[in-house]
Parts: structure tokens; sequence; C-alpha cells
């Protein structure tokens, strides 16, 4: 049942729907392959069925949602090319963004990867998944932002949420958290060393974590992805 949410000026009901199944889509209430229903998402939300088909269209646009006329809307699987597209544009990325990065640190630069570390530290010792997804983020934020290269930014963040749903079905959170942290911290001190080449070795083996999650995901639940041909 979709949550009762307070309307407010700022918001519109487009916002409300798109911020309920975005949620939901990306922590796998709904799974690759649910079918949902227009009709019974505006009931839900006592809404008309147009800010429904507005929030499904934004969904779409972030390849979350495939939306079929005449057939039933359903979560989009997830796509082998779209995820090798998506590594091979953020490996690139990164690669750039670290290299910049390690010869433009300075004292500052460095402070700022301590502090992150710390608070994603802390995050992992309050098993705060949801905290510590945030600092992920920030976390690559702020490489860009050393890298003086803070326009990457946007290029990551579309990539990365691309691939989050892979994520939450990767390794148990508890035990993911720790490992993240220990790449973040490598980086961070290949930074700090304005060690370019040692940034990207970490950066790349820190891309291809989802490996092992892909294999075991086809595997198990090969109806997640999209079949091939």
């Amino acid at each position: 049942m979709a949550p009762q949410i307070a309307q407010s000026e700022r918001r519109t009901s487009v916002d409300d729907v798109f911020d309920y199944l975005h949620e939901q889509i990306v922590t796998l209430g709904l799974k690759p392959g649910d079918k949902i229903s227009e009709a019974e998402i505006a009931k839900e939300f006592g809404v008309s069925r147009q800010p429904v088909r507005d929030a499904f269209s934004r969904l779409a646009n972030l390849d979350l949602l495939l939306i079929r006329p005449q057939r039933a809307t359903e979560v989009k699987r997830f796509s082998m090319r779209e995820i090798e597209k998506s590594r091979f544009v953020r490996a690139a990325i990164e690669t750039e963004v670290l290299r910049r990065a390690a010869a433009n640190c300075d004292k500052m630069g460095a402070a700022r990867l301590n502090a992150e570390l710390i608070l994603q530290e802390a995050a992992a010792e309050a098993k705060d998944f949801e905290q510590f997804g945030k600092l992920d983020y920030n976390f690559h934020k702020t490489l860009c932002d050393i890298a003086m290269a803070d326009y990457a930014f946007d290029v990551i963040l579309e990539e990365k949420a691309k691939v989050d749903r892979l994520c939450m079905l990767g390794m148990d959170k508890e035990q993911r958290m720790p490992v993240l942290i220990d790449d973040h911290r490598d980086i961070a001190e290949a930074i700090t060393a304005h060690n370019a080449d040692g940034a990207i070795e970490v950066g790349l083996k820190h891309l291809s974590r989802l490996d092992d999650t892909i294999a075991r995901i086809t595997a198990t639940n090969a109806n997640y992805f999209e079949r091939p041909g």
C-alpha cells in the first residue's frame, strides 16, 4: 500500500509517485520483471492517472521501467549490454578523475577524504546502510571536486544509478561496507600520495566488485536479466 504523503506547494503528485516508485525499484521492493498498474497506483495515491503516467515516463527515462502500449508496464530487467556500457563509461571517467585528483590533492583535499572515511566507518559501525549509500556517493563527489572536475560527477551519478539495483543484490550489506571502505581508504591513500597509477588500479578493482554479483544473479535469478536477441 502506498504511503499517505502530505502534499505541499513545492511538490507535485508526480514527484510523490515518482519518489515512492523509485525507492521501491532501487531497493528491490519491486523486482526486475514485476508488473505495475497505472490505474492501481493512481488509486493508491488518490490521484488521476496523468501524474502516474508522468512519473512512469520519468522512471522509464532512467531505464527503470519498461512501458509498452496496450501491455502491462513492468520494472526493467537488467541489460548486460547496458551494464557493460555503464561500466565502460565509468571506468573512462573515473580513471581521468583519479589521475587529476592525484595531481591536485593538497592538505585540504586529504583532510576531506579522511573525513569522508571517518563518516563511512561510523555508518558501518551503526549498520546504517542507507547513510552509507549516501556517503559512498559523497566520496566519489569529493574525488571529482579534488580533481577540479565537479562536472564529471554528473556522469558518474547517472551511470552509478544504473547498477545500484545490482549492488543491492550483491554481498550481504554488513560484509559489503567494510570491503568498500577498504577500497576507498586505498584510493584516498594513493591520491594523497600523488600516486595516480595506484589510485587508478584500486579504482578499477572497486568497479570490478560487481562481477561476482552478476555471475551469481545470472545463475540464481536469470529472469532478472533481459533475454539476449
